[in-house]
């Protein structure tokens, strides 16, 4: 039996061969050209991210059969570079057996390295259970088999009223064997991750929840509340920013917030961990579009760089995805550091350059209100780069995506209050940014620390994939402009005095460049 056969719900109303959801996804204009995403069907989290033996791996949930979160599967895709990305044969199949213990999916995971051996762990979904499973691989990281014990970890532990419990952070323990974090809530309580120990990837012992949030007033529409379950932990360390002496929580705890089937938001604590603890220091906003960057991954490559993705997820409808046979975007690989303050500071990889096409440059210039500034590039496949200089009071904005007469345009705006202390604001306005009436158009928005009103900005348009960075702070989201002139790119001010010391553009090539296939062929 081919392992990819669906069943007659996720084949239902999908084109007959695999081929044609491919070239029905290639044909929607609103799929990214620069960003990462599947050939077609669905795309979500990244999972087993990794620098294999000089090669960038990306593997991802994925079903390759329709654009629907079904019977999940793990797409690959490997790069040399982070941007030249080529399609891999899919790794992680849902078992045949109606007793596999991923027989309803392969959910989210990571790849390591035991002695040699590239081992995933995953979560394997059979019916309403997601545990723990394992598969080895071969050297190339093409070929995978499940271990015939799956689940290793055969239920979750019986002393905790658990909301759920999937999704996986492992690393080798310095004193030997294996640590292993597994995302979860505690009923009542709030979400947690976890913690569990290994001598062999295999036999786990449950050590205990290493830390607890909050679940709070399940009713808050707050930014940074913690949910009621973490998804996609991760945990790892960052070197000090400058003098040794500087930071003294050298540790980040990476979560989803999560609550009832609803995705929330992504946040980071910042901290430091030893033994069974993590003892935290403050609570972070990892990104300001909120579910538009979730269930990020991270992973340390050759050169010592901390690089994470996140999945973009959809601004629109489920059935306009479907429609057009492809759902999902990866974010674009960021280069994650330790700011001054302890805080992360993130910025797309420098590779990226690589793609600038036809630079344009404005020299310096200052806007009061109602000034206007055209003369960079025009696009919806762009990279925009900005020194900014806000004085107290000022406000200006950034329009991008518009068409001639602003019927659609989204407004990147920012705004430095009166105080010359106080942070200024980054808010993304959505609310002209399609014609389309189903799309999401809620603002998204946050602080940016700087000093004396010195913004470096930087926006990368790709269709309807848009990702922006303040001083290191990301703002991603989605954007879905109905008409074909909406191409605009034009700074405005709004009040104030704000100095443009320099602004820079380009176009952005296309990342892929052969057609797309699905793996197998069906």
């Amino acid at each position: 039996m081919n392992p990819l056969l669906a069943t007659d719900e996720d084949r239902s109303d999908s084109p007959d061969q695999p081929d044609a959801l491919v070239a029905l996804a290639e044909g929607d204009r609103h799929r990214p050209r620069f960003h990462f995403v599947s050939p077609a069907g669905w795309l979500n989290d990244p999972n087993g991210l990794s620098h294999w033996n000089g090669v960038y791996h990306l593997f991802y949930q994925y079903n390759p059969l329709k654009a629907v979160h079904s019977r999940i599967h793990w797409g690959h895709a490997t790069s040399p570079d982070l941007i030249t990305w080529t399609d891999a044969p899919v790794a992680l199949v849902p078992g045949d057996a109606a007793n596999a213990a991923d027989a309803d999916g392969c959910w989210s995971g990571v790849l390591v390295d035991d002695h040699g051996v590239p081992t995933l762990v995953y979560s394997g979904r059979r019916g309403d259970r997601e545990l723990p499973c394992v598969a080895v691989g071969s050297m190339d990281l093409t070929e995978w088999v499940a271990d015939a014990a799956n689940p290793v970890i055969s239920a979750p532990p019986a002393s905790l009223d658990l909301t759920a419990f999937r999704d996986h952070c492992v690393w080798p323990h310095p004193g030997g064997g294996w640590r292993q974090l597994i995302g979860s809530g505690i009923r009542g309580q709030g979400g947690t991750a976890l913690l569990y120990a290994s001598p062999d990837l295999r036999n786990w012992s449950y050590l205990g929840p290493l830390i607890v949030g909050d679940s709070g007033d399940r009713e808050t529409t707050a930014d940074d509340w913690t949910g009621t379950m973490w998804e996609c932990v991760d945990l790892f360390r960052l070197e000090p920013a400058g003098a040794d002496d500087e930071p003294v929580d050298p540790d980040i705890l990476v979560f989803s917030a999560w609550d009832d089937g609803v995705t929330r938001h992504t946040l980071y604590l910042t901290g430091h961990y030893s033994g069974t603890r993590f003892d935290r220091t403050a609570v972070h906003r990892l990104d300001y579009g909120g579910r538009y960057f979730y269930a990020p991954q991270s992973t340390q490559d050759a050169r010592g760089r901390r690089v994470m993705f996140g999945w973009l997820q959809e601004g629109r409808s489920d059935a306009a995805a479907e429609t057009a046979g492809w759902s999902g975007v990866m974010s674009l690989p960021r280069l994650v550091t330790r700011a001054p303050d302890g805080t992360l500071h993130q910025q797309p990889v420098p590779e990226l350059e690589t793609l600038r096409r036809d630079h344009v440059r404005l020299g310096g210039f200052t806007l009061t209100g109602g000034e206007r500034r055209a003369g960079l590039t025009r696009g919806d496949q762009i990279d925009i780069v900005a020194e900014l200089h806000l004085e107290t009071g000022s406000q200006v904005e950034l329009i991008v995506r518009a068409t001639q007469d602003e019927a659609e345009r989204t407004v990147i705006r920012i705004t430095r209050p009166g105080d010359a202390h106080a942070a200024i604001t980054l808010e993304l306005i959505r609310t002209a940014s399609s014609l389309d009436p189903t799309v999401d158009a809620t603002p998204r928005s946050g602080p940016i620390k700087h000093v004396d009103g010195r913004i470096h900005l930087r926006v990368l348009a790709d269709h309807s994939a848009l990702e922006i960075f303040a001083n290191g702070q990301p703002l991603a989201c989605r954007v879905y402009p109905t008409r074909e002139d909406a191409q605009g790119v034009e700074f405005v001010g709004i009040r104030g005095r704000v100095h443009v010391r320099e602004a820079a553009s380009w176009r952005m090539a296309d990342i892929w460049h052969s057609p797309r296939r699905l793996w197998p062929a069906l």
